[in-house]
């Protein structure tokens, strides 16, 4: 299966060595400009066969939450995965070992009363796909990649995760003994993935995966385990690791998506059917529909928009020469528009559901590497409105 028929994978992370320990494993990367500004570097993974959209959301679940929303519209991916580091709870897990969660803990849910305080916690599972996946790739050890030997893997261990908004360095604190007491089988703390975890589950339960290297024991001696890089270490395990789930799961759902049947959701308006909209001053009219048929007239009479989209890629395509012949867009971003439009060329060739999924991908990819040429940006917005008409 190829990669431009594959959903990608969208990789969080909240630090920015984190950041670079997965960027490490990307091959082509190229930078994506979300409309909003959030920036993605988008690259495939150096086994070919599963591409990747990187982003920095910063330390805390609310961001987590926001930003992994923003990358599932979007990319639409097959799997999310936030990668990093994290405190161990329990002493059988070693510096370096990688932690991957059965189960988000969003443990500051509580209700106080004069008896105490009551745990009242949020939990989120991993699905039983990407369980199963990784379980795989831990037996059989089948994610060592070179320098690295299977024999010389650190551990893999699965279990719950605690997420929550504070950074853990004790074991006789407050939170320590809460924790101890509410969340015993917890096997690491961290702070992002509760909220990575929720927006997945508001995108139709799409699969969030969290590994974690452990780089500290969450005991007081952070500041000596960070001095000794001991979080550089733990997240390179978890990127190696999360490198060969990414690739795992981005076949295997991908094979998936190609067994799906029918077509998607059709406009039940006719075809010989007009509407028009008028309005003047300061109004603004908007169009919502299934597949167009015909023209869309949007502005001044006579300015038309094609509703056939490669008639409008091809029209995409003439002024982005035009922008690449005077300078408005160099060559990297004009090389790497032209490589996305050929992935929409490929993926109009055959109806299907990853194709057209695979379509709206490469159209927001272009719309990401030239958001800065507001011309550009709205007549690939056009194209995409249009894509998403005919899913």
């Amino acid at each position: 299966m190829s990669v431009a028929n594959t959903r990608p994978i969208v990789v969080l992370t909240a630090l920015d060595l984190e950041y670079q320990a997965v960027h490490e494993h990307l091959v082509d990367a190229r930078l994506y400009r979300h409309p909003q500004g959030t920036r993605f570097e988008v690259g495939r993974l150096a086994g070919g066969r599963c591409r990747v959209a990187l982003t920095h959301v910063g330390v805390g679940n609310q961001s987590a939450a926001v930003l992994a929303e923003r990358a599932i519209a979007e990319f639409a991916p097959a799997a999310l995965l936030f990668v990093g580091v994290a405190g161990g709870l329990h002493r059988h897990i070693a510096l370096g070992d990688v932690v991957v969660g059965t189960h988000v803990y969003a443990f500051h849910g509580a209700t106080s009363e004069d008896e105490g305080l009551w745990g009242r916690p949020r939990t989120w599972p991993l699905s039983h796909r990407a369980e199963q996946i990784a379980r795989h790739l831990s037996r059989t050890r089948s994610w060592a990649r070179p320098p690295v030997e299977a024999d010389s893997l650190p551990q893999v261990h699965f279990g719950p995760i605690a997420a929550g908004e504070v950074v853990l360095n004790s074991t006789v604190s407050a939170l320590a003994r809460w924790l101890h007491d509410h969340y015993n089988d917890a096997l690491a703390i961290e702070m992002e993935g509760a909220g990575a975890s929720q927006a997945g589950l508001l995108n139709s339960s799409l699969p969030v995966i969290v590994i974690r290297g452990v780089s500290d024991h969450a005991d007081g001696t952070k500041e000596s385990t960070d001095r000794h890089l001991w979080q550089q270490r733990a997240v390179a395990n978890a990127a190696s690791f999360a490198e060969a789930l990414a690739e795992e799961l981005a076949v295997d759902i991908g094979k998936a998506d190609a067994a799906e049947t029918g077509i998607g959701r059709r406009s039940t308006m006719q075809a010989n059917q007009n509407i028009r909209n008028t309005a003047s001053g300061n109004a603004r009219v908007g169009v919502q529909s299934g597949a167009i048929h015909g023209g869309v007239a949007i502005g001044a009479t006579g300015e038309r928009v094609p509703a056939d989209l490669p008639a409008a890629l091809v029209g995409f395509r003439t002024d982005l020469q035009s922008a690449r012949s005077t300078g408005t867009v160099d060559e990297d971003t004009y090389a790497a528009a032209e490589a996305e439009l050929a992935a929409a060329d490929e993926a109009l060739q055959t109806d299907s559901p990853a194709n057209r999924r695979a379509l709206l991908v490469a159209l927001k990819k272009v719309r990401g590497l030239i958001g800065d040429v507001a011309d550009l940006t709205t007549k690939i917005g056009v194209a995409i409105a249009i894509a998403q008409g005919l899913s």
